[in-house]
């Protein structure tokens, strides 16, 4: 008995083409142009995901930074301060309270203060 493969090969084209939905011009309706589009749009992907950690990070780099300045202290003493201090709070959760309670992170930058220069 021999096997026909139609539905498999069919399957594998929808499949391919369901996911190129959206894309302009060929690309979403002819599977070659397809899977070269969805080839390369994977790998924006994955780097994307790789870039956001980065670009987040120097987000809440800058966001501290401008919430002590106001206490005329600079972002790298304020960072060596907290590790003086031995206080571990991520830089998203700092920046975070730096928006949202102003008041929290004052105190937390008076209890660095003392500790900003020590070796």
């Amino acid at each position: 008995m021999r096997v026909k493969r139609g539905t498999t090969a069919n399957k594998r084209r929808k499949k391919t083409l369901k996911a190129a939905k959206g894309f302009k011009w060929s690309r979403k309706t002819k599977f070659k142009a397809a899977k070269e589009a969805l080839l390369h749009a994977r790998t924006h992907a994955f780097t994307g995901r790789k870039l956001k950690k980065r670009n987040y990070r120097r987000l809440w780099q800058v966001r501290i930074n401008a919430a002590v300045r106001e206490f005329d202290v600079s972002y790298s003493k304020f960072i060596n301060g907290l590790k003086n201090t031995n206080i571990e709070v991520d830089r998203k959760i700092l920046s975070e309270i730096a928006q949202t309670r102003p008041e929290i992170f004052k105190e937390i930058v008076e209890k660095i203060k003392p500790n900003i220069n020590v070796k």
